[in-house]
């Protein structure tokens, strides 16, 4: 059993940043690919950034350039850096493994004025 604890949510300014965190527990993920995945009120969940186990990123042409994924395998840490925050990004934000069907509580990202 994998369990996926999000945090770092908040209400913020368009503009600004926040920095994410994940902790997995359960299964030791430096294997592993890993992404970070946001749902927003209406619309389905999305895929904005995916890490492979040798550190290759992919991004959401959305998120291009303002996000950052990364990753501390001694940690077992899923981070993403926002910035340049629009309020398209609001959304709850995921992290996921991408081999198991687990998902997170997730954390709450609201850009407004």
């Amino acid at each position: 059993q994998v369990q996926l604890v999000e945090s770092g949510g908040a209400l913020v300014q368009p503009g600004g940043s926040l920095s994410l965190s994940c902790v997995a527990t359960g299964r030791d993920f430096s294997a592993y690919a890993l992404g970070w995945f946001r749902q927003a009120p209406g619309k389905q969940r999305e895929s904005v950034a995916t890490i492979s186990r040798d550190s290759i990123t992919n991004y959401v042409d959305s998120v291009k350039g303002r996000f950052t994924i990364s990753r501390d395998n001694g940690k077992n840490t899923i981070f993403l850096q926002m910035n340049s925050l629009k309020p398209e990004d609001t959304a709850v934000y995921y992290c996921k493994i991408l081999r198991f069907p687990f998902w997170g509580q997730g954390t709450q990202v609201t850009v407004s004025s």
